[in-house]
């Protein structure tokens, strides 16, 4: 029932280091895509003062997150709730920060077009959507690897794959949203941080 994903271990702490520069100091963190859930428990501890929301809209993947809560048992950390970023109904009527980490790729499009919408429907002025994940930009020549693990993403499904930042802006500038920060992490990904105006 709990899974592991060999990846988060690694991510985890710089990703953290980033997060403390972004999230409010105190509030909800509405987390889209938690996957085994590994991610929440290691951010619900670093940050006790913000309470922790994870969601999937995979059954697997909530009771994998439901299973390190439940180990870890962290008074701030929420029980898992079923949400598809692509549904326009979210469960969630308001958030401080939405925090999306490694969806965007691993997801048809249009689950990327609900995280911007909902995000714009909870998120109050000035709170941050939070990406993390490799992407493309217009300016810089894409590593070697990210396109290799492009490549491989579309073979298992082709409306997966890595998105371009550009068309990421212009989500977000639709919906009242302004990227603020673009933060180079390890392994060739980024954190993108967009606000609500």
């Amino acid at each position: 029932m709990k899974r592991h994903a060999p990846a988060t271990a690694r991510n985890s702490e710089p990703l953290a280091e980033v997060l403390a520069g972004e999230l409010p100091n105190e509030g909800l963190v509405l987390e889209i895509a938690s996957g085994t859930g590994e991610h929440a428990v290691f951010m619900a501890r670093r940050f006790p003062a913000l309470d922790w929301q994870p969601s999937d809209c995979a059954t697997d993947a909530l009771h994998s997150v439901d299973a390190w809560a439940q180990e870890a048992g962290l008074a701030n950390l929420r029980p898992a709730i079923a949400l598809d970023a692509a549904a326009g109904d979210w469960l969630v009527e308001s958030a401080d920060a939405v925090l999306c980490v490694n969806m965007v790729h691993i997801s048809p499009w249009q689950a990327t077009v609900g995280l911007f919408e909902g995000a714009g429907r909870v998120l109050a002025s000035g709170a941050p959507l939070i990406l993390y994940g490799p992407f493309l930009e217009a300016d810089v020549d894409p590593a070697l690897s990210n396109l290799a693990f492009d490549e491989s993403l579309k073979a298992r499904d082709r409306a997966w794959g890595l998105r371009n930042v550009a068309d990421l802006d212009a989500l977000a500038e639709a919906r009242n949203l302004n990227r603020t920060a673009h933060h180079e992490m390890p392994a060739n990904n980024l954190v993108l941080v967009y606000r609500k105006d």
